[in-house]
């Protein structure tokens, strides 16, 4: 018998992922990105299809990461870890950016052109930011490598359960104040743009100096 199945068993352990992994997409930081997104579309279906896409590119990076750090014991130095998580907050800025630069009457083709593809980056982006935190909590709970990599599958899915049902809820009201009162799309953006930038702005400041990626003695932990 596996030191898993005596220590926790495998449906626990699994269900224990997924729980997890929607918990995971409430993160603010992941809140505040797909809400940037998804404020640029004005139906429901479209923006809950960013949430969806953007699960399927953080499932897949924190998969690929966090599986060679427990498969192949990959060490991540804490100078690239914290720049891993700046990323985020460069993400962060430019999705703001983008939505206060845009214009009133953006074309519903180039919306729907160029949303996914969005989700999608800033999904890996946050993915792989998250990668060294979730690794190293499976490997405190979970000896055996096979249901460690199961785990990861499944707080993955957790993940896109989670953003997805996120998404969906930022779109439902979204879509309505955008039918009923005109000029309320502008608002939204304004609104999740300059909340994007501020965020951003935080964590860039916070994991430069607090955290010391700009300084000469960097100190990462991971989350």
């Amino acid at each position: 018998m596996s030191p898993v199945t005596m220590t926790f068993p495998p449906l626990a352990l699994l269900g224990l992922g997924l729980v997890l992994g929607v918990r995971h997409a409430a993160d603010p930081d992941h809140v505040v990105a797909i809400g940037a997104i998804a404020a640029r579309t004005r139906r429901v279906w479209p923006a809950t299809l960013l949430g969806i896409v953007w699960g399927l590119g953080h499932t897949l990076t924190l998969f690929t990461v966090a599986s060679g750090i427990i498969l192949f014991k990959w060490v991540v130095p804490p100078r690239l870890g914290l720049t891993m998580e700046f990323c985020v907050a460069i993400a962060l800025v430019i999705l703001g950016g983008v939505n206060l630069l845009a214009h009133t009457h953006d074309s519903a083709d180039a919306s729907r052109t160029t949303g996914p593809l969005r989700a999608f980056v800033v999904g890996i982006v946050h993915g792989l930011a998250g990668s060294a935190a979730v690794a190293l909590l499976v490997v405190a709970t979970v000896s055996e490598p096979l249901w460690a990599c199961a785990y990861l599958l499944t707080f993955g899915v957790g993940t896109l359960v989670g953003m997805t049902v996120i998404t969906t809820g930022i779109a439902v009201p979204i879509a309505t104040a955008t039918h009923r009162w005109r000029g309320s799309d502008q608002l939204v953006r304004i609104a999740t743009g300059s909340m994007s930038i501020a965020m951003g702005i935080w964590i860039a400041y916070d994991i430069g100096w607090n955290d010391g990626l700009f300084l000469a003695v960097a100190t990462w932990t991971p989350h």
